[in-house]
């Protein structure tokens, strides 16, 4: 697309989810081999959640926790929630550093993660789940296909439209 940047996804290994987990940036960025921010370090609520996921199921590391890289920098994180369910569905997720927001890289990533999708035998679908207020997201989807199929509660983000868009093979 033109005018959005380049991004690279950065596995985080259950090392340096570990070491964000534990408030310990420097060692958390010798284990991603990369300079890790501040901004991934106060999602620790998250590291201890993808933690989890890949305790109960290893495979999910391939899906979840990566940091996202723009001309060597972390502006982000993004992934999917974990791997396809028995549908093939993944969720994707991705948040933006607040430094670095209105630049593109929310698109940028969901570009990524969609094609890493679009790649997969096994995904037919990505869903994307968003507060109806959330203006930024939906704008964020907006022109990648995604077609709005219901709503949902959560419990910590409230209502939620769910939307979902086929792979594009």
């Amino acid at each position: 697309m033109l005018g959005v940047p380049e991004i690279r996804f950065v596995k985080l290994s259950p090392a340096a989810l570990t070491a964000l987990v534990e408030g310990d940036l420097a060692a958390a960025s010798a284990a991603a081999g990369i300079a890790l921010s501040q901004f991934l370090m106060d999602e620790q609520w998250l590291w201890e959640i993808r933690l989890e996921d890949i305790e109960r199921d290893p495979a999910s590391a391939d899906w979840i926790a990566r940091a996202a890289v723009a001309d060597g920098v972390v502006v982000g994180h993004g992934g999917f929630h974990g791997p396809p369910d028995a549908e093939g569905v993944v969720e994707v997720a991705y948040s933006v550093d607040p430094r670095h927001r209105r630049k593109g890289y929310a698109k940028a990533m969901l570009r990524a993660l969609l094609e890493r999708a679009d790649a997969d035998p096994a995904v037919t679908a990505v869903r994307a789940s968003i507060r109806p207020d959330n203006v930024g997201s939906r704008a964020t989807i907006a022109g990648f296909g995604f077609k709005k199929i219901g709503e949902q509660w959560d419990p910590e983000d409230g209502l939620e439209d769910v939307y979902l868009r086929p792979v594009a093979r």
